[in-house]
């Protein structure tokens, strides 16, 4: 039997339809040279990659290892060739199970080989349970959002900016600015909570303190907590530049173990991604129990669009980027919330927002390439920009959202009409303070 060569194996996959080209170091081509992309299959690990993975984790060991590559490719934003190979799925193929089996023969004929991931790559599903770091345990909880957070801060601050918010901005149809649109975020949480001078905020996942900062700045007597130790060091340090220590307060602490109750709102933006979602029913109970009779949350995450698609994410973003993640559908996280006891008031998905905030980060990372590569290391850089700019893709195409759900605790009469009849806030409001 002959070997085939990688061209041979990529048509078994994928239609020629002109979009790309893929050249290897065995000397064959795939697709016309002059198509507007390029990839170039470096060396027969990619290959080796691949057939060990032929998904998401295999095209990601071999992108970050350098095993592939392109022209077109900028490092730190490779939006456009991602967003062109997300373009070929129309043109995918399935090859016979004599084709597939052909093109593995040609794989192992050279010697049966199954290159060592990437060394930043972070332990399997199964290997984290292995060493006992059960999922959506304190334990488990704390260990996967230090892999994710407990990095170099300056690292961060190069593509999040000066408001360090790690979740999307709000922008406007004429303000393009990404510092802009985090703080009129966080403006937007606070106005739905409808806080005044002298309420008490619960921030659960407070990240790197910008809601402490903003909250206080309204003087809001805000509490934050975080597993991650960077983050507590950023913002305590934040905290006392901005001289807002009598208002403002971030403890390294699970969300649970908060002794503190009687808030007058309670927000979690970008935290539920780590819950799990069989921990929905007791996350939303202890949110209840915590909040005062007609206290508010605001609950922003990233969803899923449809109700029958897993929660769990693919391969690679549970080994690199969200270890035991997970992500659930609009439908199913209101469900939840009103079963615990909530009466949601408002619901509002900020899809497009969220994919103009990752371009944003993207190009901040460019800019400040040669300072993260130094601070992390190629590779890990490299992650971030294909994270970002994947994301960015998937909001793009509908395939993610993200909702943020306004929710009142009735008071013990059940009566929620405390409330003004209409939405009390806006939606396009301008940044109010200073940053």
């Amino acid at each position: 039997m002959s070997t085939m060569t990688v061209a041979e194996m990529i048509g078994l996959f994928l239609k020629d339809s002109g979009k790309i080209n893929f050249t290897a170091f065995d000397g064959s081509s795939f697709g016309p040279q002059d198509a507007p992309i390029h990839i170039m299959v470096n060396n027969s690990r990619a290959v080796y990659y691949m057939a060990d993975h032929p998904n998401d984790l295999g095209l990601a060991r071999a992108y970050l290892q350098g095993d592939i590559s392109s022209p077109e490719l900028i490092p730190g934003d490779p939006y456009e060739v991602f967003k062109a190979l997300m373009g070929l799925k129309s043109d995918l193929k399935k090859p016979s199970p004599a084709e597939a089996a052909k093109a593995l023969a040609s794989v192992y004929s050279h010697g049966i080989r199954h290159p060592e991931p990437p060394s930043i790559e972070g332990p399997s599903r199964w290997k984290r349970r292995a060493e006992g770091l059960l999922p959506h345990t304190e334990k488990g909880d704390s260990a996967t959002v230090s892999y994710h957070y407990d990095q170099s801060n300056e690292f961060y601050r190069l593509f999040l900016g000066p408001s360090m918010t790690y979740t999307c901005g709000v922008f406007t149809e004429d303000d393009p600015s990404l510092d802009d649109a985090e703080w009129r975020k966080l403006d937007l949480v606070l106005d739905k909570l409808n806080l005044k001078p002298g309420d008490r905020l619960l921030d659960i996942g407070c990240g790197w303190g910008s809601m402490e900062i903003r909250a206080a700045q309204r003087g809001i007597k805000v509490l934050g907590v975080t597993l991650a130790g960077e983050q507590v060091k950023w913002a305590q340090e934040w905290i006392k530049r901005e001289g807002l220590e009598d208002l403002a307060e971030v403890r390294q602490m699970d969300y649970r173990e908060v002794p503190e109750g009687d808030f007058d709102g309670i927000c979690s933006l970008g935290m539920m991604e780590h819950v799990g979602f069989k921990n929905y029913p007791p996350y939303f109970k202890e949110i209840f129990d915590k909040l005062k009779p007609n206290g508010r949350l605001l609950n922003h995450q990233i969803t899923r669009v449809n109700s029958m698609a897993t929660h769990y994410p693919g391969e690679f973003i549970d080994r690199y980027i969200f270890p035991d993640g997970q992500l659930a559908s609009p439908g199913e996280i209101e469900t939840v919330i009103q079963d615990t006891g909530f009466e949601v008031v408002d619901q509002e998905n900020l899809r497009q927002h969220y994919a103009l905030t990752l371009h944003g980060w993207n190009k901040n990372l460019v800019a400040g390439w040669d300072r993260a590569v130094e601070l992390m290391g190629e590779p890990k850089a490299r992650l971030w920009g294909l994270y970002m700019a994947a994301c960015a893709v998937n909001f793009e195409l509908n395939n993610i959202q993200i909702h943020q759900f306004l929710c009142v605790r009735p008071d013990d009469s059940k009566m929620t009409d405390h409330y003004p009849l209409r939405p009390w806030w806006v939606k396009d409001a301008t940044v109010k303070s200073e940053k």
